[in-house]
């Protein structure tokens, strides 16, 4: 046993990803093509996507929701752990990234169960909130620009159901949360997200120290 995380070295998290992930030969090349690109850090790690997918699949989700797609492994992650007629709701703006998730989502056999939202996030969950969805996802994942964290979860919990989970990426931030010199904004929007929601009694909170921290707020009632 161990009294704290510890920081994997390269090695070890080969191995964990080794015997650990069962990562579908469709995400590891899309996770492969997504390294080569500019913006590639912003891909989640192979781990946290199979933890994801286990969170789904133990709720027994149905209806999800995502702001932020990239690439897209993330929301297949998701999609490939629905039941059928599961569904992910994903936001994004760039069509050149969410291009690449498409054919991707079209080659694991998941695309009909994959609704792809471009514009700004806030405009497609404010319009998810007209629509009449209030309540009616069962899973969200918020991984997108940061200074918006606080602004994207307020309408996700309106947006999932009573137990249902949000799950926020991010929130340790490659460390720089604790780093005093550390004054850009996206950093310090974390830290206020953080300190937020630690005092949230809306939530039940766990942050996790996977990828680049993930936090868990599941909806009370």
């Amino acid at each position: 046993m161990s009294r704290r995380t510890f920081v994997l070295p390269q090695e070890l998290h080969d191995y964990l990803v080794e015997v650990g992930v069962r990562e579908p030969d469709v995400l590891r090349r899309l996770r492969d093509e997504t390294a080569k690109l500019p913006r590639a850090h912003m891909q989640i790690a192979p781990e946290q996507g199979a933890f994801m997918a286990m969170l789904v699949e133990l709720m027994g989700a149905r209806r999800c929701l995502e702001i932020g797609t990239f690439t897209g492994y993330s929301a297949l992650a998701v999609g490939l752990a629905l039941p059928e007629g599961g569904e992910v709701v994903t936001c994004d703006v760039s069509e050149e990234w969410t291009a690449m998730a498409r054919r991707y989502w079209e080659e694991a056999g998941v695309a009909d169960r994959i609704e792809l939202r471009l514009g700004p996030a806030l405009d497609t969950l404010d319009g998810l909130l007209r629509e009449g969805a209030e309540g009616g996802f069962d899973f969200a994942f918020i991984d997108a620009d940061k200074e918006r964290y606080r602004d994207y979860f307020e309408r996700c919990l309106r947006l999932v159901r009573p137990g249902g989970l949000i799950a926020v990426d991010n929130t340790l931030w490659h460390g720089k949360v604790i780093d005093p010199d550390a004054q850009d904004a996206d950093t310090e929007a974390i830290r206020a997200f953080n300190r937020a929601l630690r005092d949230d009694a809306r939530v039940s909170l766990a942050l996790v120290p996977i990828g680049d921290g993930l936090t868990l707020a599941r909806r009370r009632a």
